[in-house]
């Protein structure tokens, strides 16, 4: 804080295990990275080198050196996990992952099908070398999975070694936690908190409105992620009540309007 403002929640302090930022790195350059940690490495927690981008990407060593030094955990985006499994890679995938040092590794099955007894194996074998977010929920819109089955699968993933679950929404916001015209789907995130619980939960919510809707109904401390390279400032804005979204949050009632 440049100010030392009456009133501001208090954030847990990194590494943290609440209040996570995890921003989608979906193509930036060398320079472009180091400017994001420059700006706002404080702020944030992992970045996810975006779907199958790692492999394209220049620089992609260095990128990832350049946040580890940031103090930023990078890791590979789900969809690079399917995309070695369902060409029986699952070992490449591994040797890919530990050619380039990372220690946290994303199981995901929203691209393609995969039996959930599967998914779980994997979980399990890479808990035993990393960090595992697992993230539950299809990519696809015309995919409905009831909610019992998403608090199911979800409370497995957890139990067979993942640390985090993610709920997914995909970057554009608009399918699995969410409605086709981007509002919360209340009743299952409800469920969600309930039954897995929200400290074990990564929400994504690329959108401002998103953003503000779950802080406010689950505090400044809810797991946030697929946010924006440009937006982690403004997100932590959000967080502890510097923005006119979520103003009143922090506010004592006597200085309510």
């Amino acid at each position: 804080m440049n100010f030392n403002l009456p009133f501001i929640p208090q954030r847990s302090a990194k590494p943290r295990q609440k209040g996570l930022t995890m921003v989608m790195d979906k193509g930036l350059s060398l320079n472009e990275a180091a400017n994001m940690a420059d700006a706002s490495a404080e702020y944030i927690d992992f970045v996810k080198l975006g779907f199958g981008t790692s492999l394209i990407t220049n620089k992609l060593r260095e990128k990832i050196e350049l946040y580890k030094q940031a103090g930023i955990r990078p890791y590979l985006g789900g969809t690079l996990f399917e995309l070695f499994v369902i060409r029986g890679m699952f070992d490449d995938f591994v040797r890919f992952v530990d050619s380039l040092g990372l220690d946290l590794v994303e199981v995901s099955d929203g691209s393609m099908k995969m039996n959930h007894q599967q998914k779980c194996a994997y979980i399990a074998q890479l808990a035993k070398r990393y960090t595992v977010i697992s993230e539950v929920g299809s990519k696809q819109a015309n995919v409905v999975i009831p909610d019992n089955e998403w608090v199911r699968m979800m409370a497995e993933e957890l139990k067979q070694g993942a640390w985090k679950v993610i709920a997914e929404a995909r970057e554009s916001g608009n399918t699995g936690i969410y409605n086709n015209d981007h509002s919360a789907n209340t009743k299952l995130i409800g469920d969600i908190a309930q039954h897995v619980g929200m400290d074990n939960v990564i929400w994504e919510a690329p959108l401002k409105s998103q953003q503000a809707w779950f802080i406010k109904q689950l505090g400044a401390e809810v797991n946030l992620g697929n946010i924006a390279t440009n937006e982690a400032i403004a997100l932590e804005t959000l967080r502890l009540g510097l923005r006119g979204d979520t103003f009143f949050m922090h506010l004592p009632e006597n200085l309510k309007q």
